[in-house]
């Protein structure tokens, strides 16, 4: 089993200890890793729960339970995407005095919630029909719905960190004849041997002109 950068801290340790080494103490820190919009500590067990309970360390009434939760989430999200908060002067009077605009009539909660000063709990007065749920439920759907533009960022670039990771590099390779690369590249690459391009990306002193010289020369391999 390997963790993956943007699963968890643990993932994030392992890789920065063998593709970059250290001669000094390793410190965990969070600006270690550049997903952290996705390695909260808040969505953990949405992160990590269906990795524990493949190898057998999370049970499976823990598992459903998760899987319900996120459930919740993803219909309350849904709910407050599609329904319209309940516009007048109530609802002007508490935007202004938060700093912020009137709302327009049909406004959607959802739209409301992206606003900066808005939570999820100031606009249960102008919610008549919210369901009753869990404080751990309406955290997620509030962080999911005000964050998403960033949180879909990142994920696109996961996607794209994933599809250099399904790029396999032959454990064969000499990097040290190889043309295109600096000589610190190949020094380095020769010492770690990666296993795929996403790893060899994140080594320290392979640059994008090396890896792009990595990826053509492995196009002409196949």
């Amino acid at each position: 089993m390997i963790l993956g950068r943007d699963q968890g801290y643990i993932g994030v340790l392992i890789d920065d200890l063998v593709t970059k080494g250290t001669n000094e103490p390793y410190r965990m820190m969070t600006s270690r890793t550049e997903y952290r919009l996705r390695c909260r500590q808040d969505n953990a067990d949405f992160r990590l729960c269906p990795v524990g309970y493949a190898v057998g360390l999370v049970s499976p009434e823990r598992y459903q339970r998760v899987k319900e939760k996120y459930a919740a989430v993803e219909a309350e999200m849904a709910r407050l995407e599609h329904t319209g908060a309940v516009t007048g002067a109530p609802l002007d009077e508490l935007l202004t005095a938060l700093g912020d605009p009137a709302a327009k009539s049909g406004i959607r909660l959802a739209d409301l919630l992206r606003r900066p000063p808005i939570t999820y709990a100031v606009l249960a007065p102008f919610d008549p029909a919210r369901p009753s749920l869990s404080a751990a439920v309406t955290e997620q759907a509030e962080i999911s719905i005000k964050y998403a533009g960033y949180i879909d960022r990142q994920n696109r670039q996961v996607e794209e960190m994933r599809r250099l990771e399904d790029m396999a590099i032959p454990q064969t390779l000499d990097y040290l004849s190889m043309d295109g690369l600096r000589l610190e590249a190949r020094q380095k690459l020769d010492k770690i041997r990666p296993l795929n391009l996403g790893q060899a990306s994140r080594i320290s002193g392979v640059s994008p002109a090396d890896m792009a010289a990595l990826m053509i020369y492995l196009e002409r391999l196949r």
